[in-house]
């Protein structure tokens, strides 16, 4: 049997009754497939708990992070000392407010957002159908495909500060801009949100559902282990279209590569490891700016 670290051991003693799990691969919490262990991961069951491992924490002087469905994460190959608090199905559930606003907790799948959305004639969210991620990643970068964004529909957050207090927050006070909110600058954390959104038939949202997983499937490499977009959209450009007129579709590092699909997607080809992705997204973003003027910046979040 491992002996426990001290970290591992006063956690259990602190928060006995808390799904705690030591030693925890992050490649089997991320969709890169990439990561070492997690010294301690937990998996909150609600606001309490959640509230309950933050002051633990803070007591242990330890670093926390805070994972949703872990989509747009690249996790080191050495592991995380420290916590990683998983939302993803932990704060969970959904619930309709009224006739046309629903609430939302942080791990929920947007995905399944969209759809219980779609059941109830709301639309709104139909572009979030197919984002892989949990809502409170897709509210804490804003998250958004084709032409949709998070700041569109997002009236309200429900927000938790690192010492275990609720606040709501509106969308005027998220700063919403391109892929990120204010939220990126401080240690408050997503628990849920309330989406307004717009009456039509099911049938009709549903089927604007279907035609953009199409698309999705039709050019994205869904086969292959990935984080989304590698980069952000620039100014004065599209990252996918710079890449490909730099011919680095296929450019590999290691067990990484730029997918022959879609220029704008890192993937995994089997084995990559995070120093692999890192180097890619590097020398990717170099030859670019070599050939275009134009840099590229990650938009994988880069642990």
């Amino acid at each position: 049997m491992t002996e426990l670290t001290a970290l591992q051991q006063e956690m259990a003693d602190k928060l006995p009754h808390i799904c705690l799990k030591n030693n925890e691969p992050m490649s089997t919490h991320t969709s890169f497939r990439i990561g070492g262990n997690a010294e301690v991961m937990a998996f909150p069951k609600s606001r309490e708990e959640l509230a309950e491992i933050l002051k633990a924490s803070a007591l242990l002087d330890c670093k926390i992070r805070i994972l949703g469905a872990g989509t747009n994460v690249l996790a080191p190959d050495a592991g995380l000392s420290g916590v990683v608090i998983c939302l993803k199905d932990c704060l969970d559930g959904i619930e309709l407010l009224d006739n046309n606003r629903i609430r939302v907790m942080a791990g929920v799948t947007m995905t399944r957002a969209a759809v219980f959305a779609a059941n109830h004639g709301l639309s709104g969210m139909e572009f979030a159908h197919g984002i892989p991620g949990t809502v409170g990643g897709g509210v804490y970068m804003n998250a958004g495909a084709y032409g949709g964004e998070i700041c569109q529909i997002c009236e309200s957050v429900e927000i938790m500060s690192a010492d275990g207090t609720l606040r709501t927050m509106s969308n005027a006070e998220m700063g919403f801009s391109y892929r990120h909110s204010v939220l990126e600058e401080s240690d408050d954390i997503v628990i849920s949100t309330v989406f307004c959104l717009t009456t039509a038939s099911p049938d009709e949202i549903k089927a604007k559902m279907k035609e953009l997983m199409a698309k999705r499937s039709a050019s994205q490499p869904l086969d292959l282990p990935s984080a989304g977009s590698a980069f952000k959209r620039p100014v004065g450009g599209y990252a996918a279209a710079l890449i490909d007129q730099a011919g680095l579709k296929g450019y590999s590092v290691g067990g990484a590569a730029i997918s022959t699909k879609h220029a704008g997607f890192a993937v995994n080809l089997g084995g990559a490891t995070a120093e692999d992705v890192k180097n890619l997204l590097t020398q990717v973003s170099d030859i670019v700016f070599e050939k275009s003027g134009i840099r590229l910046e990650p938009e994988v979040r880069i642990w």
